[in-house]
């Protein structure tokens, strides 16, 4: 899945500096807090201010860590604290009452800042894609992994070009046929639940020894884009291999939840195709405990057991 980028990120964490600073004064002295805000001649001043503190405390937490998607905890907030706000704005006229209304426009700025945020943060989440030459679509899951295989670039390259390999160390791939020399193909993959989808797709990118970028053509039972970088690995090491996927998975994120509880994780399926690819190009095979009389397709070797003793 494709990060925040880094001005949102930042923005982000700028409100989580809010947030803790401004829980941490509350907490500290609610009494103080109540006076600045004109509210202190309330008896429930101090037993709320108290709990917005401590839910200001909460907002930072994710905040500081850079995921601006939590803005939208600070806006529920914001409402609340505005609506109480007016509230007391209405029914005082006494010398507290400019104290308040300062206070009610502080909060409201912030509540500016909160809502831009979280916008921000829907619209990154609502259309992402982040290969080149590939279309935005609804709820994308984007992930990449990387391995290195103690082979040259140009073995790597010329290995994963011939598409039909890939069921060999893809798990979830069952078939890719050549259409019409290399640049269109044919997939056939198992999805969760055992649910085999289909699509065709066409290189859009193909540089010798150095990448390889595919996407699905219109009509595919998941759109899908992906890109395969080869650089040589520093120290002579052989082949640093970069993979990055972009699929409209069902159900979007709630689906990559619940795909993950039944041990199907994007994230955990690139990385074990990629440990697969370097036993292929490393050793031959895939190193397994059992023989394997059905073929050496990635999808059979990972559901093997152990190799037990025979009674």
């Amino acid at each position: 899945m494709r990060a925040p980028s880094p001005g949102l990120r930042r923005l982000a964490r700028l409100l989580g500096v809010a947030s803790a600073g401004l829980g941490v004064a509350t907490l500290r002295s609610p009494q103080e807090v109540a006076r600045l805000a004109g509210v202190d001649d309330s008896p429930t001043a101090v037993p709320v201010l108290t709990a917005v503190g401590a839910r200001e405390l909460l907002h930072a937490v994710p905040l500081l860590a850079g995921r601006p998607g939590w803005a939208w905890t600070r806006v529920a907030g914001d409402a609340m604290d505005l609506t109480a706000m007016g509230v007391a704005l209405a029914h005082r006229r006494d010398e507290r009452y400019r104290r308040l209304r300062a206070a009610t426009l502080a909060v409201g700025g912030l509540a500016a800042l909160d809502v831009l945020t979280a916008v921000r943060a829907s619209r990154a989440r609502r259309t992402t894609s982040g290969l080149p030459g590939s279309r935005p679509w609804t709820a994308a899951i984007e992930v990449s992994a990387a391995t290195t295989v103690n082979k040259p670039p140009q073995e790597v390259y010329r290995y994963w070009r011939d598409l039909t390999h890939l069921p060999e160390f893809m798990a979830h791939v069952r078939e890719v046929r050549d259409l019409d020399g290399g640049r269109r193909s044919h997939w056939v993959a198992e999805a969760p639940g055992r649910h085999a989808v289909e699509w065709d797709a066409e290189v859009v990118e193909d540089h010798a020894d150095r990448l390889i970028r595919w996407r699905s053509e219109p009509g595919a039972d998941i759109e899908n884009a992906g890109s395969v970088e080869f650089a040589s690995a520093p120290g002579g090491r052989g082949t640093e291999v970069r993979v990055r996927l972009s699929y409209a998975q069902p159900g979007g994120r709630v689906g990559k939840a619940v795909a993950g509880l039944f041990g199907e994780s994007p994230e955990q399926q690139v990385r074990d195709d990629l440990s697969r690819l370097k036993q292929v190009l490393e050793t031959g095979q895939v190193v397994r405990s059992e023989g394997s009389p059905e073929g050496p397709l990635a999808g059979r070797l990972a559901r093997q057991r152990p190799a037990t003793a025979v009674s």
